[in-house]
């Protein structure tokens, strides 16, 4: 009554949003939320003909399925999938790495940031590792830590 009195009406739009998944009591999905199929299904399905079809099996030294059974009917759909699902590979963008080396695939804290005066195992760059370790040793035998044992059990 009072939006009447003034001049100005509101409109209330509903949000819509997608159904909630079903999830377990960790909240992991309970049915899958998404395919293989059905993310290829928007790509368009290529056609490969008969002739085509005969040529593959002539490379692979394989005997086609004679033209018009559905054993070459269901061959040459299979073909055109695994075509799709290569195509629809390709179309991905990969990030490339140039330099050669493993990315740092840590997760930090928000806020924490990377100490840098440590090397990727996470050991201090001026601590002694490795052989300058087996140096310190008191008994070594051809580059292996020696341990006494009681040998009378």
């Amino acid at each position: 009554m009072l939006t009447r009195l003034l001049g100005r009406t509101r409109t209330f739009r509903r949000l819509v949003t997608k159904p909630a998944v079903e999830t377990d009591t960790c909240g992991i999905p309970v049915k899958p939320t998404w395919s293989v199929h059905e993310l290829l299904s928007s790509y368009p399905t290529p056609f490969i003909s008969s002739a085509t079809l005969r040529r593959l099996h002539e490379l692979s030294a394989l005997v086609p399925p004679e033209e018009g059974t559905p054993e070459h009917e269901k061959t040459r759909q299979e073909l055109e999938g695994l075509v799709r699902l290569v195509e629809a590979v390709k179309l991905v963008e990969v990030e490339s790495n140039t330099d050669n080396t493993i990315p740092d695939g840590r997760i930090w804290a928000e806020g924490k940031g990377i100490p840098l005066n440590e090397d990727a195992s996470g050991t201090q760059a001026d601590d002694k590792g490795g052989r300058d370790l087996l140096k310190l040793a008191s008994r070594t035998l051809d580059g292996a830590y020696v341990v006494e044992t009681d040998r009378r059990k």
